[in-house]
């Protein structure tokens, strides 16, 4: 059946160094030794930290230290020893403990949690949302097939037809499924390397397409979370003060969802969204490009052969205080205006490792 877990997730530089070594390896080292069941290492395009210095992949001289994303799940203790091991590497970086549901394809249809999650708002947060959606995230590897066809085009397409919000497929450089270390080379043909599709919607879609993928994915593992959909197609749904944090310490976090070829004054929106944020004194953000997905009513899609302009998903992800989001929400606002899918989601405890608190300080999950 499906346990309760903790999602820790981590943002630092790549060329970030911990005794003598690389983070990122020192990391995925401590992941595979706790045999973590899924985890993927994502290298972000662009973005900025705690000391607003800007890295993006569209300049030489900015491209030497791109961020890099660690995201990794598990039962609450296994997770709560790797964050202990982070904090005694002394990483500097953002650390963001965040509450989910683990479990596989099979194990969800069965329970049917998802097609019922429609909780009732606390007493003490008047603002939440009447309104439950969800984020599905499922864990493959690049080899694997459906139909003669890479996994990921068929959870896209059943997602798509299902009526999801959205869907990105973030393509990992490194990892672990099941435990087991999955690391990319330099050379060779990197198959088991893990990549994540990262979903939101509405239960009753998601339900429906996991539904259709329980014959031939059904023992992919998979996290259901709590998010609240802001913005679908430049249609405004929620403002994301409604969405009320559980405690005074929790953050906030904002995704936002474009195409890397949609523009603002000739300008890719992507880029626009970090520089405006980073002007005005954004805590972070970090740009990290998918290989497929899509959002709204459009149909999944990726690169094109031939095309000048990529036509793959860009996710953005921004963590600060509740009351920096509401202000920063205006320019995410007016760069979605016509497109792009925007999500919030609380984060119970994100702090350097030296301030992290145990797993127990998460309140329970779905």
């Amino acid at each position: 059946m499906s346990e309760q877990a903790l999602k820790l997730t981590a943002f630092f530089g790549e060329r970030a160094r911990v005794r003598g070594n690389l983070l990122a390896d020192e990391l995925l080292d401590a992941l595979a030794r706790h045999g973590v069941r899924a985890s993927i290492l994502l290298r972000g395009v662009q973005g900025f930290g705690a000391k607003h210095r800007l890295s993006t992949d569209r300049l030489l001289t900015l491209s030497e230290d791109l961020p890099l994303v660690s995201v990794a799940i598990d039962a609450p203790e296994r997770i709560e020893e790797v964050a202990s091991e982070l904090r005694a590497l002394g990483h500097q970086g953002l650390l963001a403990l965040e509450r989910a549901r683990l479990s596989t394809v099979a194990e969800e249809c069965e329970s049917s949690e998802i097609a019922r999650a429609r909780p009732t708002p606390r007493a003490d947060s008047p603002g939440a949302p009447d309104r439950a959606d969800v984020k599905l995230t499922i864990y493959l590897g690049r080899h694997q097939r459906v139909g003669g066809s890479p996994a990921f085009l068929a959870v896209c397409k059943a997602l798509s037809e299902r009526g999801a919000a959205g869907a990105t497929v973030l393509l990992g450089v490194d990892g672990t499924l099941h435990g087991e270390r999955r690391r990319g080379r330099f050379f060779g043909r990197n198959r088991g390397v893990p990549l994540m599709v990262s979903s939101v919607g509405d239960p009753q879609p998601i339900d429906a397409a996991l539904r259709e993928l329980l014959e031939v994915l059904p023992e992919q593992l998979l996290t259901i979370e709590r998010v609240l959909v802001c913005k679908r197609d430049g249609e405004l749904l929620r403002h994301p003060r409604e969405h009320a944090p559980e405690r005074a310490c929790s953050l906030q976090k904002l995704t936002i969802v474009t195409s890397e070829a949609a523009r603002h004054e000739n300008r890719p929106v992507y880029l626009e969204l970090i520089a405006r944020l980073r002007r005005a004194g954004a805590a972070g953000a970090t740009s990290l490009r998918g290989i497929w997905g899509f959002h709204g009513d459009h149909a999944p899609h990726g690169d094109r052969l031939l095309s000048i302009r990529r036509h793959v998903p860009v996710l953005t992800i921004a963590i600060d205080s509740p009351e920096r989001i509401a202000e920063l929400f205006p320019l995410v606002d007016e760069l979605t205006h016509e497109r792009g899918l925007v999500t919030s989601e609380i984060v119970p405890t994100a702090a350097p490792p030296s301030a992290v608190q145990g797993a127990a300080s998460v309140p329970p999950g779905l």
